[in-house]
């Protein structure tokens, strides 16, 4: 059954605020807002937009670096309050009196050099890359054109260890989203958390750091309370977020960790299942 606005006005927790300042609304970016193509369609553009004009925190919460995300905000007109990036690392405050119309609000790193060197050492020929916070990417070897954004340097692998880093990818298109789960299982990864992408990505973060965790220093900060939270997405980084919102919504093509950690699934990104989600908000 198609999921409409009057049916996940249902799910909406008790004394569930109307859209405005006391409602937080954190939301996927790819296969969420935009499909595969990088397209977004005008339905969900407006609908965005609605929810922005109402006052209602509207929270980009992406796995993408700071310099992917910004495009996505300036396409929304997303001006002002907090984006979170890099799977819950990195905040932004966006404000359009400041350069750029943002900054680097909040950052933890970690140590990436145990993780690269037993990934390396199970991997030889993945590729590797080290988020250069604000500027692009450091890699170990050229990665497909288009899949990193900002400035791709390559480096010496003994580069990418050497500082405290935000967000580290690992990219082996020959390996399933399964056998990523199981490598990390086998190389016994520490003090660090870790995402499994739809294009044979393994991100990983500072330990116990998520969206969740990111999303949850924000409403904190903002005053929201915790049942005034949405969140809408579609892969396993999204897992801890829609687990944490007071409603959590997957989309039609997330898989069954996903789907199971939500309260409701609505249509896919092909069919703007984001829409009647954002709707119901707006009708409260």
């Amino acid at each position: 059954m198609t999921l409409t606005a009057d049916s996940v006005r249902e799910h909406l927790p008790a004394a569930f605020p109307p859209a405005g300042p006391d409602l937080l609304v954190a939301l996927d970016i790819d296969g969420t807002l935009i499909d595969h193509e990088q397209r977004m369609t005008t339905a969900v553009r407006e609908i965005v937009g609605a929810l922005r004009d109402s006052g209602a925190r509207v929270v980009l919460s992406t796995g993408r670096s700071v310099s992917a995300v910004v495009p996505i905000l300036e396409e929304l007109g997303l001006r002002h309050g907090w984006a979170v990036c890099s799977n819950g690392a990195v905040c932004l405050r966006l404000d359009p009196d400041l350069d750029g119309g943002y900054e680097i609000s909040d950052v933890v790193t970690f140590d990436p050099e145990p993780a690269l060197r037993l990934l390396r050492e199970e991997l030889p020929d993945g590729l590797f890359a080290v988020e250069d916070l604000g500027r692009g990417f450091k890699v170990s070897s050229p990665f497909p054109l288009g899949e990193l954004s900002g400035e791709v340097t390559v480096v010496d692998f003994e580069e990418l260890c050497a500082a405290p880093a935000s967000r580290v990818t690992m990219r082996a298109p020959h390996l399933s989203a399964e056998d990523f789960h199981a490598l990390v299982e086998r190389v016994g990864l520490h003090g660090v958390s870790y995402a499994v992408g739809w294009t044979a990505w393994l991100d990983l973060a500072p330990d116990g750091v998520s969206k969740a965790s990111a999303l949850d220093m924000l409403r904190e900060r903002t005053g929201v309370a915790a049942g005034a939270t949405v969140a809408v997405g579609d892969g396993r980084n999204d897992v801890e977020m829609l687990r944490w919102a007071g409603l959590g919504v997957a989309m039609g093509g997330a898989d069954d960790v996903t789907r199971a950690a939500a309260d409701l699934v609505t249509g896919s990104v092909h069919e703007d299942g984001v829409v009647p989600v954002l709707q119901a908000l707006l009708r409260t």
